[in-house]
């Protein structure tokens, strides 16, 4: 970890006479020595050699004030919050992703890492208050019990969850429990006089991480990462090695959104893509203790042939890990928009009451020694902006909004030029798609009406959809200008005005997204993300990118 030099070096301290000054800090010492014995006694935590005095004083001085505001003051107070509330203001100070979770956060906090938890594998949307079921997981608990998409769920064990402002978390929590146990759903259904009681065994729920992963054309995959969790891996050897056998040659990566999670998967997968024994990612910490050197080592399954990563400004962390090692190593061509930025190590530490601290101990740096973090001397309220600003100022839709410093240059393997400064910069620069949208699409996202439009238009036309193979129904299937006028009266009756030249604008965008939803209902998510990827700029662009003839010809692209 960089530290910041003080502006002057201390002065020495002129020695005090032994009569005088030596005399009156013994008792002040002794008190100290005792404060730290109680505390490497009592506490699993042990201060650094470099300034032990100031930790104990600062524990005490917390202790000290927090017994006098819990005994005195006026009213009264839970210590514990206002113990929880100081430690993340004060962890605020150090940097934006050293975070302390409290005892009940922590189990939902870790589960975004975990390949599979307990419930009944089910995906649900709030449609203006009501719980509804986008898809039961196919071979789940749910589809068992017979759950079907526009299912309406009023009530889960008699508790009334419809109409009552529920959010997607409370959801969770009452979906979810140890397997074996059941919950009671109340169910309304399209065409039935009245609601169904559903009951559904928990059982263990994949939560699978690599979203979808199909064959483009007979020689193009496609892989979406949507997390680095512990399963990732495993998962992504799977589907890569499943591509394979289909003809696989050259493949489009996609780590848009991805906000990162476990460093190992991520470097594992990219030592599947980069032969030898190369540096993959190194950190640098306090001293040599967070110190490490990642490299490859194994013979993986596609270190040659054409390969394209998709990132945006949603690809953070282990994901920004991943593109670096791949872009430094000119093995992949990084398509999109510039990384969110995150690249600081945490090490997550369980403390005695159930909470955890994850604590940012180390800094990722790529092969060529490029930082990935961004700046964040303005503190969190700036820090958390970031992304409005970018936006602010142009750089979502032209690659010349961008300036990098010429200390910020370096260069790949090959001797192309990257930059630092935080968070990777792709080679092919795609600017957001801008001229589909508009304020009404926008609403129309927002209330989720253009999913809730599609769900009612799989619903009634369910027999004619299970009729058709997903081949046939993607190349036949369009969104007539009928339909988007009912799904612009339905808005009208639920408090959003037409506009028809923002339906106009915005029409493409429509058609794709509410074919790509209905798709997800009747043929599951790998035929949403084929369907929206037809029309997707990103995409298009990758798929251009990577069906250059090699690897060498694709880096050709870039004036190599």
């Amino acid at each position: 970890m960089n530290i910041e030099p003080t502006d002057s070096p201390r002065p020495a301290l002129e020695h005090a006479p032994k009569n005088s000054r030596s005399k009156a800090r013994q008792p002040f010492l002794l008190a100290l020595a005792l404060a730290c014995g109680v505390l490497l006694g009592a506490n699993p935590f042990r201060p650094s050699d470099q300034n032990p005095d100031l930790t104990a004083r600062g524990y005490l001085k917390f202790k000290e004030i927090l017994s006098y505001v819990d005994r005195d003051y006026v009213d009264s107070v839970n210590a514990e919050e206002l113990s929880d509330y100081a430690i993340s203001r004060m962890l605020e100070r150090l940097d934006p992703h050293s975070v302390f979770i409290p005892a009940k956060q922590q189990q939902q906090a870790s589960s975004f890492l975990q390949s599979d938890y307990d419930g009944i594998g089910v995906e649900f949307n709030l449609f203006r208050d009501t719980v509804t079921v986008v898809a039961p997981l196919s071979d789940g608990p749910a589809e068992r019990a017979g759950l079907q998409p526009g299912d309406r769920i009023l009530a889960v064990n008699g508790q009334r969850v419809s109409g009552v402002h529920t959010t997607t978390e409370q959801m969770f929590g009452k979906l979810r429990g140890p397997r074996g146990s059941a919950v009671l759903l109340q169910v309304l259904r399209r065409g039935q006089p009245r609601p169904l009681n559903v009951q559904v065994t928990r059982n263990r729920i994949p939560n699978s991480s690599v979203d979808v992963a199909y064959m483009v054309d007979n020689q193009t995959g496609y892989i979406k990462v949507s997390r680095f969790a512990s399963g990732t891996y495993d998962e992504f050897k799977s589907a890569l090695g499943d591509l394979r056998r289909q003809g696989l040659a050259r493949l489009v990566l996609d780590l848009r959104g991805n906000p990162g999670g476990y460093l190992d998967r991520a470097t594992k997968m990219a030592d599947e893509f980069i032969g030898g024994t190369k540096k993959i990612v190194y950190t640098d910490g306090k001293g040599d203790q967070y110190d490490t050197q990642t490299f490859s080592r194994v013979v993986g399954e596609f270190e040659e042939g054409a390969l394209v990563v998709l990132v945006d400004e949603g690809s953070a962390s282990a994901a920004e890990v991943l593109a670096g090692a791949l872009q430094d190593h000119d093995r992949a061509l990084l398509v999109g928009r510039r990384t969110f930025g995150k690249g600081l190590v945490q090490q997550p530490i369980a403390l005695n009451d159930g909470s955890e601290l994850r604590l940012t101990i180390a800094r990722y740096y790529t092969p060529s020694g490029r930082s990935i973090q961004k700046s964040y001397r303005g503190g969190l309220a700036q820090y958390e902006q970031d992304l409005q600003n970018r936006q602010r100022h142009g750089e979502f839709f032209h690659a010349d909004s961008i300036h990098f410093a010429d200390s910020l240059r370096y260069r790949t393997a090959h001797g192309r030029t990257v930059y630092g400064g935080g968070g990777i910069m792709p080679d092919l620069f795609v600017p957001r798609d801008t001229t589909a949208h508009s304020a009404y699409y926008t609403r129309l996202q927002s209330l989720n009406l253009v999913r809730e439009y599609a769900l009612t238009y799989y619903q009634e036309h369910k027999a004619e959809l299970e009729g058709l193979r997903f081949e046939h129904f993607n190349q036949s299937f369009r969104i007539t200008d009928v339909q988007l006028q009912q799904l612009a009266a339905k808005a009208a009756r639920d408090g959003v005005p037409q506009n028809a030249a923002d339906l106009r604008r915005s029409a493409a965008l429509l058609r794709n997204q509410l074919k790509a939803l209905i798709a997800r209902s009747a043929y599951g998510k790998s035929a949403y993300y084929q369907v929206l990827n037809q029309e997707d700029l990103e995409m298009q662009q990758a798929l251009r990118a990577v069906q250059e003839p090699s690897t060498t010809a694709m880096l050709g692209l870039l004036g190599k």
